[in-house]
């Protein structure tokens, strides 16, 4: 224990003094202060910069990065810290000092711990905590909290795993070492006692995607595949033609929000042959299996059957099959775990906020921000512009709504879901968690599940999202009018 942590509160305080007025006041010493403010910054955990080599690298997003601890200290044993990365095209000065712009505070309004928000870095937390949890229900959302760390804390993390962050990653972004605090959550990749000690755990990471196929009347004509094929299916050839993945994924989130048990086993199968940016597998908190920041090189590693058989190996622990039977149990018991649970529909739900699609929230985008709509510009037919005059047509509030609820359906469609499970002794039945039997093996597991990633989308994210669906559904229907194969790359 650090010396000052052992000094008693009373002891930090100066004399008492009673005035003849019957006023009191209490005089500290230099040293008192000193001792206080040292108290007070523990107790706030700072990271220095001696702390980084406790932390290494786990994975990361678009707009964090998360770090694991290893260390001993029991602040952070259980914990992992998700620290703000920066674009290197952008300044961070200019960045870390950006809250929410004018129109943003006009967005969420009534939700006031955003719009007083003076971190940028507070802002994913507070969003989490008062916008998705009470959508997506407090028992399966971990805010977390805020730590403060140093700027030499945050240019070691940046050192030590460069080498461990994929190439892509590293070009487009780096440490945010202007931040002046991280966020600090449960590590739900494992099941802990407050302690160094842990039980046996394996855990997945999904990232779901969108679970419904959208019905608007804003789609444009030229557009209506969308309403037929899943926008996972059809993103997929896009980034098959930029090189992003090296084959497409059998996966279907139809699948896995169905509610049928056999859907989504086969959904976890799917994800599982092919897991791209959308599965990782956990073992005692260590990666095992899926990449560690998408793209490329997270793609098709389960096709050799050294992969199968070490999964075989290393799940004799916790399934209790024959050797090749262990794998496809495991599968089908994350599966169960999503079914019994109906975590998932919840999630569906949220979004489902988005019942106008891009198609139509870019035109409420325009009327908020008060410039000219870009996507009504080009558009020559006569009645597709009336179907959108009525939309230029409502009032300020009406247009607020529907891009803070496509925002928050965004949210929802691009984050992901942790499962942990541990084998539960027989005879216990005292556990605080959950439950799941696995019939094909005669076992029950302990198991919880959080949604994570639930990151605030700036407003300005709104063109990028209506260009990008545009490319999805262009490449898509140019693959189904030229008839070629999109199993083959070159023909893509």
């Amino acid at each position: 224990m650090n010396p000052i942590d052992s000094i008693p509160y009373h002891l930090y305080f100066g004399e008492l003094a009673l005035h003849s007025s019957g006023s009191v006041t209490l005089t500290f010493s230099a040293i008192a202060i000193f001792l206080l403010v040292e108290r007070v910054k523990r107790m706030n955990l700072i990271l220095e910069g001696k702390d980084a080599s406790d932390w290494n690298y786990r994975g990361e997003g678009a707009v964090n990065l998360v770090l694991g601890y290893c260390g001993s200290s029991p602040a952070f044993v259980g914990k992992v810290l998700r620290v703000q990365k920066v674009p290197r095209s952008e300044s961070q000065h200019t960045t870390s000092k950006s809250i929410l712009s004018r129109h943003e505070c006009l967005l969420w309004n009534d939700t006031q711990e955003l719009v007083t928000c003076s971190s940028k870095e507070s802002l994913g937390q507070l969003f989490a905590l008062h916008v998705m949890s009470p959508l997506l229900g407090s028992e399966h959302v971990d805010a977390g909290i805020r730590v403060l760390v140093s700027e030499e804390f945050l240019e070691s993390i940046e050192k030590n795993v460069i080498s461990q962050r994929p190439a892509w990653r590293v070009d487009a972004a780096k440490v945010n070492t202007l931040c002046d605090s991280a966020l600090l959550i449960s590590d739900h990749s494992v099941f802990h006692h407050g302690s160094l000690k842990e039980d046996l755990c394996i855990a997945v990471e999904i990232k779901p995607k969108c679970g419904f196929l959208p019905s608007s009347r804003f789609i444009d004509e030229k557009n209506a595949i969308k309403k037929s094929i899943t926008r996972y299916k059809m993103h997929q050839v896009l980034k098959l033609h930029q090189k992003e993945i090296s084959r497409l994924s059998e996966y279907d989130p139809l699948d896995l929000f169905s509610g049928s048990r056999e859907r989504i086993i086969q959904a976890t199968r799917a994800l599982f042959a092919t897991p791209q940016n959308n599965f990782r597998i956990f073992f005692n908190r260590s990666l095992i299996y899926g990449g560690l920041g998408g793209g490329m090189d997270d793609a098709a590693v389960s096709d050799t059957r050294e992969t199968t058989e070490a999964f075989e190996d290393l799940l004799k622990g916790v399934i209790q099959a024959g050797h090749g039977l262990r794998l496809a149990s495991f599968l089908e018991l994350v599966g169960e775990a999503i079914f019994q649970s109906g975590v998932l529909s919840q999630l569906l739900e949220v979004q489902k906020f988005d019942s106008f699609d891009i198609e139509g929230a870019i035109h409420s985008y325009y009327d908020i921000i008060s410039q000219p709509c870009m996507a009504c510009k080009n558009l020559g037919n006569d009645e597709i512009l009336r179907r959108y005059s009525f939309l230029h047509s409502l009032s300020l509030e009406e247009s607020l709504k529907i891009v803070r609820d496509y925002l928050i359906a965004a949210t929802a469609k691009d984050c992901s879901l942790m499962i942990s499970f541990r084998p539960t002794k027989d005879g216990d039945s005292t556990s605080e968690y959950s439950s799941v039997f696995l019939e094909s093996t005669n076992q029950n597991f302990d198991y919880k599940a959080y949604f994570i990633d639930l990151d605030m989308k700036p407003l300005k994210r709104m063109v990028y999202y209506y260009e990008l669906d545009q490319k999805i559904v262009n490449r898509y229907m140019q693959m189904k009018n030229t008839d070629c194969s999109p199993c083959n790359p070159m023909s893509i």
